[in-house]
């Protein structure tokens, strides 16, 4: 668990971070074994996972407006669908735990993401569950958070979530990004991965769109690592589940582009852990605490 600072140190870091930043941070392209971090420090690459999602309500425009004043051009997301069809982004596929709509509609239990149309969605208060002062942040749809994301000159690790609950959702997440003109060369090569926790989700990104980055959430055992790397460029394992040996075999195949396979661990919000995980060898780190993350990786 995090614990959110105190205003005043929070406003304190946001001030002295832009001030040494001066905007932005540029991670340069990472390689297994030689991620370059924040400013080219050589620690993991960290990903603001939700957005700057300790000190925002998560997967909101605001978190991810946070994370572009912290310094972190790397924002994580979930994607999923509306019942008339939309992408939207949020975790749960409920909706009950980041927003007021069991107050707005509250004969509608369970409050599935795919049993209310994008414009009651829209009408929800994805803020005040945080903190007052984020009262009437929405759930954006995934057009919107990649308009701000590109406004940003952010990055971005896109999550498919819970693809199983909706078919088509691969392609019609490509559609989208192409949409947005998130599929060009130039956003493919530096600036979007792919992710999701079905290796069925993962290898059909991979058929339709071969040149797009794509990560598989999870630990397979050792022995089924060649398997994936078919299909796939990143292994994305919980920290509690790997070790410095897995890290290195990982490393040690090729993926599905020639290169060397990478390492992103999630959640790590804690200085110790970040460490470890780090002498462990990853190349990025996913977490809600990119500024504690950064100071114990490859900080100031």
């Amino acid at each position: 668990m995090y614990v959110r600072p105190a205003a005043a140190a929070a406003a304190a870091f946001l001030g002295f971070t832009l001030t040494l930043l001066g905007g932005t941070a540029s991670y340069a392209a990472a390689g297994p074994g030689s991620a370059a971090g924040p400013l080219g420090l050589g620690g993991p690459v960290v990903y603001a996972h939700r957005g700057a999602s300790a000190y925002a309500p998560e997967n909101t425009l605001e978190a991810v407006d946070l994370a572009m004043r912290l310094g972190f051009d790397w924002v994580e997301n979930d994607v999923q669908r509306t019942k008339d069809g939309e992408l939207v982004v949020i975790h749960d596929d409920t909706l009950a735990r980041t927003t007021d709509v069991e107050q707005l509609f509250p004969d509608r239990g369970p409050w599935r993401v795919r049993d209310f149309t994008a414009a009651e969605i829209a009408r929800l208060d994805a803020g005040s569950w945080f903190g007052e002062e984020y009262a009437g942040a929405s759930v954006p749809t995934l057009r919107q958070y990649l308009d701000r994301v590109q406004r940003n000159r952010q990055r971005l690790l896109l999550e498919i979530k819970k693809p199983e609950l909706y078919p088509g959702i691969e392609e019609q997440t490509l559609k989208v990004l192409g949409e947005a003109g998130w599929l060009d060369a130039r956003h493919v090569s530096q600036r979007l991965v792919v992710q999701s926790f079905s290796a069925d989700s993962v290898r059909l990104v991979h058929g339709l769109r071969p040149d797009l980055v794509t990560a598989f959430l999870g630990t397979p055992p050792v022995a089924d690592l060649p398997r994936y790397a078919e299909f796939t460029d990143r292994i994305n394992p919980w920290h509690t589940t790997i070790s410095a040996d897995w890290v290195a075999a990982v490393h040690g195949l090729l993926g599905a582009h020639g290169r060397a396979m990478e390492v992103d661990t999630w959640i790590v919000d804690d200085a110790a852990t970040a460490r470890k995980v780090q002498e462990m060898g990853v190349d990025g780190i996913i977490t809600n605490a990119p500024d504690v993350v950064r100071e114990a990786v490859g900080g100031f």
